[in-house]
């Protein structure tokens, strides 16, 4: 009792408003953390600023990171190369996006992915709507990956297949239906985007 008080309870309290004090001041992180990585040059210690650059919108700095962190034992780190492969994307090099991706394609964690999709809509950024397709369709399961699917359905919306994206549309509407309170919370943005859409025409 006196350790899940005193010690578990502490460490969740100090979780929470440590996550707070991100939110309010997200700079606060990034110098915390720029300051650890200049007292330990450690993989770890880069990689989690090059995360924190990349969650504050800060491309040039993530993908600094990312890169300089990619050598030695590290240099086909499945985590680093996909996370290089999202702040390329991001900042609208998506050749670069797709090469990052293609380094990874043959890891068994690449199907059905974060990288996995963002691979596909950079080849989509490029023209290559046909083996954009091919990705984002393997995230089109029901009861599951609904961000995923509603991007799908956006994708066949923009390629002017209407048809397949009000399938989606509608699989996912009705799914939300029978869902739990919890999993419609989890997913009540995607969940209401698609039920827009649909309410629009399409």
């Amino acid at each position: 009792m006196y350790l899940f008080m005193n010690v578990v309870q502490k460490q969740d309290i100090d979780k929470v408003q440590k996550n707070i004090t991100s939110a309010i001041n997200p700079t606060k992180k990034i110098t915390d953390l720029e300051k650890k990585f200049e007292f330990s040059e450690t993989f770890e210690n880069q990689t989690a600023l090059a995360d924190a650059y990349l969650e504050a919108r800060m491309y040039e700095q993530a993908i600094a990171n990312y890169e300089t962190s990619l050598n030695g034992t590290f240099k086909n780190d499945f985590y680093v190369i996909s996370k290089l492969e999202e702040a390329y994307y991001f900042s609208s090099q998506f050749e670069k996006a797709i090469a990052c991706a293609e380094r990874i394609t043959d890891n068994s964690r690449f199907k059905k992915s974060r990288a996995s999709f963002i691979y596909a809509l950079a080849l989509e950024k490029t023209g290559k709507v046909d083996l954009a397709e091919t990705y984002l369709v393997k995230f089109d399961a029901p009861y599951s990956r609904y961000e995923e699917r509603l991007e799908l359905a956006k994708f066949y919306i923009r390629n002017t297949k209407t048809d397949k994206a009000k399938e989606i549309l509608k699989e996912i509407a009705r799914e939300s239906e029978g869902m739990s309170k919890v999993s419609y919370r989890q997913h009540k943005i995607s969940i209401n985007k698609a039920k827009e859409l649909l309410d629009s025409g399409v």
